[in-house]
C-alpha cells in the first residue's frame, strides 16, 4: 500500500458500480446478519447501510481484480483458481475457505442422496464428481505451492480462533433470551448471501461485467461477503469496548477525540429529539393547563358532590393519574429507544475500525490483511 494513496474511507465513499438509483438492497438482511454476529437486536439502519457500501465496495474491486488475473491467463470467465489466487498472502482466511468449500461439497451430496432415494456410501465420498470444490481446489493450489503450506492447510485441524470467538459470542447473547427473541436470533443466523442468488448477482451488477463469474465463483463471494460483514461486526465491537469509558481507568482519557465529538453530536441529537417529543406531546406537563380552582362548597351535600366526582370514573384525580402514567410510559419507552441505540454498533465505530484495520501498526495490526492494492485494504483476503 502506498503512501500517497487516498484512505480507506475515501475509497468506501465513491463505491464502484453503486449509483444512488440502484434498487437492490440488502438492508435488512444486514440487519439480521449483524444481530446474529453480535450487534443489538435491532442494529441501525445507518450502519447497516455503511456496511453495504463497505462490502460492495470490497467486492466490486475483488471481482475487478480477480477479472485482471482471469484475462492474464487467458480464461472468458472469473472461477475459483482466480478467487484463491487473490487470497494467497492470507493462509487463515485461506485455511477458512477450504473448509466451507469442503462442507459445500459436503451439503451437496447429502442433498444428492436425499435426491437419488441412495444411501451415502463411502466411495461416494471420495469421487472426485462429488468433491469437485474440494479437486478443484487441491489441485490449483497444488500447482502454486512451492513450499507445500497450501496443501497442509487441507489437513489442518486446529481450533479457528475467530470462529470459536463468535460462537463464545453468540452463546453469550442468547443466555437472557426468551423463546421468541431465540427463535428470531436462530432465523437470522441461517441468512446468508448465498440463498438469495439472483438478488446478489444483480446487486454486484455481474451483467454488465466483461468477464462474469461462475457458479462456484458466485458461491465463494457470496461466502467472503458474509465474512467481509462478520469481521467488520467482530472488529467494530472491539472498537465499541475500546471507545467505553470505564471506571478507574487511567487510559479512558486517551480516546479519539474525534469519535468523542461524533459521540456527543449524536448524544445532544437523541436528546434534543426527546425535547421536542415531549414538548410537542399535548399530555407533557409544559402543555398541560392548569386545574381550574373550585369555589370553596358549603355543607354536607356539596361536600358529597365534590367527593363523589373526584372518585368516578371520570373524576380529574383519575384522569390526572392516567395522564401522569402516560407520560411516564412514554417517557420509559422513549429511554428504552434511546439506550437500545446507543447499545447499537455506531457509523462511527465502523470507521474507526476501518481506520485501524488499514495501518499496519496499532490494536488491531494483528487482524490486518496482507492485501493492498490501489489504496485498498481487503477485508476478506
Amino acid at each position: 500500500m502506498s503512501s500517497n494513496a487516498a484512505s480507506p474511507m475515501s475509497s468506501y465513499a465513491s463505491s464502484a458500480g453503486r449509483g444512488s438509483g440502484k434498487p437492490t438492497s440488502f438492508v435488512p438482511e444486514l440487519q439480521s446478519m449483524m444481530f446474529a454476529l453480535g450487534d443489538a437486536r435491532r442494529p441501525l439502519h445507518v450502519t447497516a447501510s455503511l456496511v453495504e457500501d463497505v462490502v460492495h465496495t470490497q467486492l466490486i474491486h475483488l471481482l475487478q481484480q480477480a477479472a485482471e488475473v482471469s484475462q492474464l491467463r487467458g480464461a472468458r470467465v472469473i472461477t475459483a483458481e482466480d478467487i484463491l489466487f487473490l487470497m494467497r498472502k492470507d493462509k487463515k482466511k485461506m485455511k477458512r475457505l477450504l473448509k466451507y468449500m469442503v462442507f459445500r461439497d459436503y451439503k451437496s451430496k447429502i442433498l444428492k442422496s436425499i435426491d437419488d432415494e441412495e444411501a451415502l456410501e463411502t466411495d461416494k465420498f471420495s469421487s472426485s464428481s462429488v468433491n469437485k470444490r474440494q479437486k478443484l481446489a487441491h489441485d490449483f493450489l497444488s500447482s502454486i505451492d512451492q513450499t507445500g503450506d497450501f496443501l497442509a492447510l487441507f489437513d489442518d485441524d486446529d481450533v479457528d480462533e475467530v470462529k470459536q470467538e463468535r460462537l463464545e459470542r453468540a452463546e453469550k447473547q442468547t443466555r437472557m433470551m426468551d423463546c421468541a427473541q431465540y427463535t428470531e436470533f436462530c432465523e437470522s443466523r441461517q441468512l446468508s448471501f448465498s440463498k438469495k442468488a439472483s438478488k446478489f448477482r444483480e446487486w454486484l451488477d455481474c451483467s454488465s461485467l466483461e468477464v462474469k463469474p461462475n457458479a462456484v465463483a458466485m458461491e465463494i463471494l457470496s461466502y467472503l461477503a458474509y465474512e467481509t460483514v462478520a469481521q467488520l461486526v467482530d472488529l467494530a465491537l472491539l472498537v465499541k469496548q475500546d471507545m467505553t469509558a470505564k471506571a478507574g481507568d487511567p487510559f479512558s482519557h486517551a480516546i479519539s477525540a474525534a469519535y468523542m465529538q461524533y459521540h456527543n453530536a449524536t448524544a445532544e441529537a437523541h436528546l434534543h429529539g426527546l425535547s421536542v417529543a415531549v414538548k410537542s406531546n399535548p399530555d407533557s406537563p409544559e402543555n398541560t393547563p392548569p386545574s381550574t380552582p373550585s369555589t370553596p362548597a358549603s355543607g354536607q351535600q356539596s361536600q358529597g358532590k365534590s367527593y363523589s366526582s373526584t372518585l368516578g370514573n371520570g373524576g380529574l384525580g383519575h384522569n390526572s393519574s392516567s395522564k401522569a402514567k402516560q407520560r411516564k410510559r412514554k417517557k420509559s419507552a422513549a429511554a428504552c429507544g434511546l439506550e437500545a441505540q446507543n447499545d447499537a454498533i455506531q457509523p462511527a465505530h465502523i470507521r474507526e475500525a476501518i481506520r485501524r484495520y488499514s495501518h499496519k501498526v496499532g490494536p488491531l495490526s494483528p487482524f490486518t490483511s496482507a492485501y493492498h492494492r490501489n489504496g485498498m485494504t481487503f477485508l476478506a483476503c
